[in-house]
């Protein structure tokens, strides 16, 4: 069946998509769409910062009590990035030292903070940088692309969480967390915006009180994007692409019949219907990393068919005891994810030797698709924590991780029709459970120390199986059975220099468990054993101007030993495990908020981050073709990589924002809010070449509004990627200089009110 292109919605749509959203939310307008910050209270509108607090340790703390690296975004600032209808992906570049990326557009993110991640994309890929949305970790890299809306704060913890949040944080933790629902509180939002290429948001919230010990809210998400890509070759099954529409849901019920005991039961779910990544054969000028000349983002050539499908659905239950000085937390999770992309990934039509082919040269066909089914993830804890009013306080549990899933690897001939041509499955079962505990010992007023420990134990089988493949003797019935122990921890020591300055040091150490690559076509099953990192940090925190100001910084070194690298296409057109005997990064995380004067805020975040492999014996397949690889060759078609950067490691990250409020004498007030970021250049792949190097990026926004009403409604124009700069923002090593780009400029307008 062909893949029909995705049409801009009528009126008549928009309002469905709004009357939906009404009855879900009861009383929420129309059509509604993108979160509202809530108005400003009378601290901040006298141009005093207000406290941010934290849960980056299990406990509610003030961020400059917290001894390590922690940022966040909150507010206005989550509200002005998403107006655009971006992914989780627009998270990146927005706090130091964070990069995400993907080869699969709203689908399975790459997270990398302080330039360590993993560019793996088969579905059992393991990631050193953890995501948990409200207490929960999501395992899977497909799991980890749930949309983001109705949040309280995004908080990320940069380095190993090794202690309190386990297995895969060596890297650091992206933690998000949902406005919950409150006792009495019948709040909520609603907010409609559309823009350029049929972009429309629908994004509502509704608080509900039942009685003195019931509350509820539920939330809702509907983003829509036409296909803007039209593609150029016919007949192509697949005439235009890159639109989407992704729907998501969440519904949460709070019991608290007392002081004494809550329970907040949360089910969510997730539907798109989209536009695999569009992979654009030789658009890398040749010895640069330009676009060729001529190059337009909204046409491609393919006789390949693209479509991506994602299913998602959840549950948690976070239950909480308080007895006295000690508190129980329960906290039981259940997720599920199913999902079909399918994509061409040779990036042309036709092939050299089954002409016509193009754009330019096009080696052989490869058109594929990858699908997860069967896949559960179960997840438990049980935590006690002390509720002295001592020195000592603590923390202490048990946690139990299990997961399951069937990966399918298909392969089509674009040239006969897209028949079906092979098929690779994979049958994947971890487990893993873990004991830790945690202790903060004030010794004098100001000094304070915390440390905490962590046993892990993980077992991890994976069973391949293929048929209708020519090399199918190397797959069928390989296995693997993996299984790692593994003890992890931090200390540190916060000293009080006044009342508004703390400084601090920490070490803390992680690991990754072993990784298994599955037998493919063009290549045996690979396994690399357990990774261990240990971090060390110190840095400084402090309010400034009697609160007009807030300020953190920091410096930080690691050392990863036995790191676990993918080895994607090249001139085998393989993906396989590597293992470097050390890397290392260092760097700094600068984070700065402050009032110029009392109507104009302004912040501004910054990040080094120099990383490098160090094995001297370790060498990777180069380009399969037209790439200027700049390392030492071995002479043998392999290249050594001792010195590079890690992959997709920025050594400069930075954003600032600017927010001007001018009030009108009717009580109301027009704002302009600028936000611009900062990439520098990156390595797409282990080796370093000229084409694949992704050249450094700077994105802006700008949005120019209007509130009135004590802030209950407000009207923006909006803008994202104001200056329209194009770029590739990753390759496909497959023979041909083959890109991928970032999203287009997007005007649009919005509307939003509060109940």
């Amino acid at each position: 069946m062909v893949h029909r292109a995705r049409r801009r919605p009528s009126r008549r749509q928009l309002c469905h998509a709004g009357l939906t959203a009404s009855s879900l939310m009861l009383a929420v307008p129309a059509a509604l769409a993108q979160a509202v910050s809530p108005p400003a209270s009378p601290a901040s509108a006298a141009g005093v910062l207000q406290t941010v607090t934290v849960t980056a340790e299990r406990r509610t703390e003030n961020i400059k009590d917290v001894p390590s690296s922690v940022s966040t975004l909150s507010g206005e600032k989550l509200d002005v990035l998403t107006s655009g209808g971006q992914d989780i992906r627009l998270l990146s570049g927005r706090v130091p030292s964070l990069n995400i990326e993907s080869s699969f557009g709203r689908a399975f993110p790459r997270f990398y903070i302080r330039g360590y991640g993993n560019p793996d994309f088969r579905a059992n890929a393991s990631q050193p940088v953890s995501l948990v949305y409200d207490d929960v970790v999501l395992e899977s890299p497909l799991l980890k692309g749930f949309p983001i809306f109705d949040l309280s704060r995004v908080e990320v913890l940069a380095g190993p969480q090794g202690s309190l949040f386990g297995r895969n944080t060596p890297g650091g933790v992206v933690k998000l967390d949902s406005v919950a629902p409150e006792i009495g509180a019948v709040d909520g939002y609603g907010s409609l915006s559309y823009g350029t290429f049929g972009t429309a948001n629908v994004e509502a919230a509704k608080s509900f009180a039942f009685g003195s010990a019931w509350a509820a809210r539920v939330s809702m998400l509907y983003q829509h994007r036409d296909d803007w890509v039209n593609n150029t070759h016919a007949p192509g099954p697949t005439r235009r692409t890159e639109g989407y529409d992704d729907r998501a849901a969440r519904i949460q019920l709070l019991y608290k019949p007392g002081s004494d005991f809550s329970a907040l039961f949360n089910a969510h779910g997730r539907s798109l219907d989209g536009s695999a990544r569009v992979f654009r054969a030789n658009i890398i000028k040749k010895g640069t990393n330009d676009l060729v000349d001529g190059f337009e983002p909204n046409e491609f050539s393919t006789d390949g068919r693209n479509e991506q499908r994602i299913t998602s659905y959840g549950g948690s239950a976070r239950l909480r005891w308080i007895f006295g000085d000690y508190a129980l937390n329960s906290i039981t999770g259940i997720e599920s994810v199913h999902t079909y992309s399918r994509g061409d990934i040779d990036g042309g039509y036709g092939a050299s030797f089954a002409p016509p082919s193009g754009p330019g040269f096009i080696p052989f066909p490869s058109e594929t698709a990858g699908a997860l089914h069967g896949h559960r993830q179960v997840t438990q804890e049980f935590r006690v924590e002390s509720r002295y009013a001592a020195p000592l306080n603590w923390q202490a549990g048990v946690y139990y991780f299990n997961e399951k899933f069937i990966s399918d690897s298909y392969g089509y001939n674009s040239l006969g029709g897209g028949a079906q041509t092979s098929l690779l499955t994979d049958t994947q079962k971890s487990t893993s459970w873990a004991a830790f505990g945690s202790l903060k010992y004030d010794l004098t007023p100001a000094l304070s120390m915390r440390a905490g420990l962590r046993y892990t134990k993980d077992k991890k089988e994976l069973v391949s199986n293929a048929a209708a493949i020519p090399l199918g003797s190397q797959v069928n019935g390989t296995s693997a059975e993996l299984s790692d122990s593994k003890p992890s921890g931090d200390i540190s020591v916060l000293y009080k220099l006044s009342p508004a300055t703390n400084v601090y040091a920490r070490i803390a150490t992680g690991y990754r468990g072993s990784s298994v690559q599955p037998a493919g076509l063009f290549g045996p099953q690979s396994i690399a054993g357990q990774e261990d990192t240990v971090s060390y940090e110190a840095g400084i925190k402090s309010d400034l101007f009697d609160k007009r100001a807030r300020v953190s910084f920091n410096v930080f070194h690691y050392d990863v030993k036995n790191l676990q690298l993918t080895e994607v296409g090249g001139g085998g057109n393989s993906n396989t495990l590597k293992v470097a005997k050390k890397a290392t990064g260092q760097g700094f995380e600068l984070n700065l908020d402050a009032y110029a004067t009392p109507n104009l805020l302004l912040t501004a975040s910054a990040s080094y981050n120099a990383t490098k492999i160090k094995d001297p014996n370790l060498v990777v397949a180069g380009c399969g073709g037209g790439c200027t690889v700049t390392n030492p060759s071995n002479g043998a078609g392999s290249f050594f990589i001792d010195g590079n950067a890690l992959p997709n490691a920025p050594k400069w990250i930075a954003t600032v924002t600017g927010r001007y409020a001018i009030p009108t004498a009717s009580g109301g007030e027009w704002f302009v809010y600028t936000d611009w970021s900062y990439r520098s250049k990156v390595n797409f792949f282990l080796y370093e070449s000229v084409e694949f190097t992704g050249k450094a990026y700077t994105e802006g926004g700008l949005r120019i509004g209007y509130l009135w009403n004590d802030g209950k409604y407000e009207v923006a124009a909006f803008a994202r990627n104001i200056t329209n700069k194009v770029v590739a923002t990753g390759g496909i090593d497959f023979n041909n200089l083959t890109g991928f780009i970032n999203d287009p400029r997007t005007l649009g307008l919005q509307f939003k009110t509060q109940f």
